[in-house]
């Protein structure tokens, strides 16, 4: 697997991004999606709406929000296959829209997604 990069919604997509996968379940709000540059929206990835509004990025529930958006990918494997399998071919960029850059559900996944290529490979 190549490299796995974050990059907010609202930064520049540059050649470097490689495929750009927005992981949201929304659409990020003030952004064209002819400016977007996004490959593939795998909104289905995101953390259910009912957790999204539990958390509300507040850093007091993180470690919870880890842990409950894990189990969520646990129930997810084709959804973690697809990147998974897309990351083999080159760089892949999660793409989301959250302000706070260390308390986002694509934190999570980046590092629910460098797990399973450690488990896969011994």
């Amino acid at each position: 697997m190549k490299h796995i990069l974050l990059k907010r919604a609202y930064a520049l997509s540059t050649p470097d991004d490689g495929f750009r996968i927005l992981v949201d379940r929304l659409w990020p709000r003030g952004v064209a999606k002819a400016s977007a540059h996004i490959d593939l929206w795998l909104k289905e990835i995101a953390p259910t709406t009912s957790l999204r509004k539990w958390f509300g990025h507040d850093p007091a529930k993180w470690a919870e929000f880890q842990t409950r958006y894990r189990n969520e990918l646990d129930h997810n494997p084709e959804l973690v296959k697809q990147i998974v399998e897309q990351a083999k071919k080159g760089t892949v960029t999660l793409v989301y829209s959250a302000k706070d850059e260390e308390h986002n559900d694509a934190v999570v996944l980046k590092a629910y997604l460098e797990q399973a290529r450690k488990r896969a490979h011994g």
